[in-house]
């Protein structure tokens, strides 16, 4: 048996990890690169090793750095399985044909502006072709088993986000796990994840490898930053994750409304995405922390904006108001259209509640560049930029240590860390080599390990 790393090593995004035995080829997350132009660029590139030809994916969760590139395979001919859990495939249901439309229509814009150095700019893959692969996915539940071929999977909770999973693989007495992406152990909405079951291998998350989650109250930094921001008279524009994040933070604003700690301002849900997932999190809350009622009162006390008449008449809101709004790297999604009106307004606010990967408008944004490149324009960013910590769905290096002593890896275990930054790789590392036995690596891209 061997396994090659395609993606999400040496780098936090493009998770694919091809597992192959004589007889049957498996990828294991099948993510899009994101961030820098040169990452994304591999989206582009002949598919590796034939991988459209194998013969199932199993995914670790949702997020399209570990599923959105499926589609992709399809277009080339994939027409395997797509194995994951159902509140996996209820989400994939929602994200990879969102993600085909946003394509679709950056493409459309670039060519209409002639912002693109192409001629024709064209979209990755689009809404049909999105819509097309969901036909191959097939969910599962957590522990139940199955089998490709001659290799034995079942899959564990691991927090992180709403069907969010550690997988195990098995073949001939070698037992392979993938970690996916680690949720922490006191998140305010999904549960801890799994401690892991005995494993001769482990591929694991490190995206908070050189960092400690904040131990300041993220209930008051938000209740700070509303605040501010509503005594300034501005907007608080929270650019989110439609998956996990937009649902945990429309749950704390609301809550802190009723509470009185901060005051009951209009608060705008614009992405129709996250308004989708919101619905499919109060459809599974037996998943997550958060009550049927809870669920339900964020529902009430939230506007959502559906349609782009919608979007846009919040223009016409006064202020202060709240918008939360996609994508939560900054990158694209509607969140882009207020940063137009407001980003140059002192009063107003940019809060930024989850990890900024290299290279995108968040990540700049939040160094303090003074302006930013929006369709093709440079933008003044007048307004305060502020982060609230605490609210990862990854936990840190401390907690995966935690989880790790957990878990019944014997001593001798080999670690090989993906999904990280070179620093949180290299930091991981050096934290796990002082604090356990394992046999720690950092995974290199197109690295091939043959186990025994």
């Amino acid at each position: 048996m061997r396994l090659t790393f395609l993606g999400g090593s040496e780098t936090v995004t493009g998770s694919k990890y091809l597992l192959e035995t004589e007889t049957t080829r498996v990828l294991i997350d099948c993510g899009l690169f994101q961030g820098y132009k040169w990452l994304r660029r591999r989206n582009w590139e002949p598919v590796p090793l034939g991988i459209n030809e194998v013969d199932a994916i199993v995914l670790t969760h949702a997020h399209l750095d570990h599923s959105g590139f499926v589609p992709v395979l399809y277009s080339q001919g994939f027409r395997g399985r797509v194995y994951a859990h159902y509140g996996t495939v209820g989400l994939c249901q929602i994200l990879w044909p969102d993600s085909g439309r946003i394509q679709e229509e950056d493409a459309k814009f670039y060519k209409k502006h002639q912002l693109s150095k192409h001629d024709n700019p064209r979209a990755l893959y689009d809404e049909a072709t999105a819509e097309q692969a969901l036909t191959l996915l097939h969910g599962i539940e957590y522990d139940k088993r199955f089998s490709v071929g001659d290799i034995h999977f079942y899959l564990q909770p691991a927090g992180h986000i709403l069907g969010a999973a550690s997988v195990i693989a098995e073949h001939d007495g070698v037992r392979i796990g993938f970690s996916g992406d680690v949720g922490r152990p006191h998140d305010i909405l999904m549960q801890p994840p799994r401690p892991l079951p005995e494993v001769d291998y482990l591929l694991l998350e490190s995206t908070y490898g050189d960092r400690r989650h904040s131990e300041e109250d993220p209930w008051q930094q938000l209740a700070d930053v509303v605040n501010e921001t509503a005594a300034s008279g501005g907007v608080l524009m929270i650019p989110s994750f439609a998956v996990g994040r937009a649902q945990l933070l429309q749950h704390m604003l609301i809550t802190l409304m009723q509470e009185d700690r901060i005051p009951r301002l209009p608060i705008f849900l614009d992405s129709p995405m996250a308004i989708s997932v919101s619905e499919l999190y109060s459809e599974h809350h037996e998943y997550h922390r958060l009550s049927a009622a809870q669920c339900h009162a964020a529902e009430q006390g939230i506007i959502y904006t559906h349609s782009v008449e919608e979007s846009k008449a919040i223009a016409s809101q006064g202020a202060p108001h709240i918008i939360i709004a996609g994508s939560g790297m900054a990158t694209g999604g509607r969140i882009l259209h207020h940063f137009k009106r407001w980003l140059g307004d002192h009063r107003s606010t940019v809060l930024f509640s989850g990890h900024q990967a290299g290279g995108t408008r968040g990540a700049k944004m939040v160094q303090g560049m003074e302006r930013i490149k929006l369709h093709g324009q440079w933008l003044p960013v007048k307004a305060r930029v502020r982060v609230l910590d605490g609210l990862s769905g990854h936990a840190d290096y401390v907690e995966i240590g935690d989880w790790l002593k957990q878990s019944a890896l014997p001593a001798d275990a080999k670690l090989f860390l993906v999904h990280g930054e070179p620093d949180a790789l290299e930091a991981q590392a050096d934290y796990l080599k002082q604090t356990t036995s394992y046999d720690v690596n950092v995974a290199g891209y197109r690295q091939v390990l043959h186990f025994d």
